[in-house]
């Protein structure tokens, strides 16, 4: 595994496009949900990668993207998290979400962390310090929860 931490700027054309790739793969094909991926935002945003380096080209095992603060919210924002279907139950998924709020915490010190969450996953993201901010409602058709991770002291 090859962990990359990058502004939209820094990606190669065939890195962004397995990114592409995968959020399509796993948001609109496994989630039936069709919907505007695209959506000008990973322009603002820093994106965390986990690569296979075993591939001959790039193939993406894991995936979030961590828009500025004042883009979406007033706060940094998580979201467009994925493992690709090859790597999940390995753990990959916590480790993305430990490595995105740490490094998150160190780009923006004494600001909280939003997401807008799938309320199935209110557990997961509650064991990194997410908090319920919102009554569900639903994004793209399905239940979602708004969260925040307050600020550090």
């Amino acid at each position: 595994m090859q962990w990359q931490w990058c502004s939209f700027q820094q990606l190669s054309i065939d890195q962004l496009y397995e990114i592409l790739r995968a959020r399509q793969e796993v948001f609109t094909v496994e989630q039936d949900c069709p919907y505007q991926d695209a959506d000008g935002k990973d322009q603002e945003a820093w994106h965390l990668i986990c690569w296979d380096k075993e591939s001959q080209s790039p193939r993406l095992m894991a995936y979030l993207r961590v828009v500025f603060p004042g883009k979406k919210y007033s706060e940094p924002s998580i979201g467009r998290v994925l493992t690709a279907e090859s790597s999940r139950g390995t753990g990959l998924g916590k480790e993305l979400i430990r490595r995105a709020v740490e490094q998150t915490l160190n780009e923006y010190p004494g600001l909280g962390i939003r997401i807008s969450a799938q309320e199935h996953l209110r557990k997961f993201y509650g064991d990194f310090g997410f908090e319920q901010v919102s009554t569900p409602y639903e994004e793209d058709g399905i239940p979602h929860i708004e969260m925040l991770r307050p600020a550090s002291e």
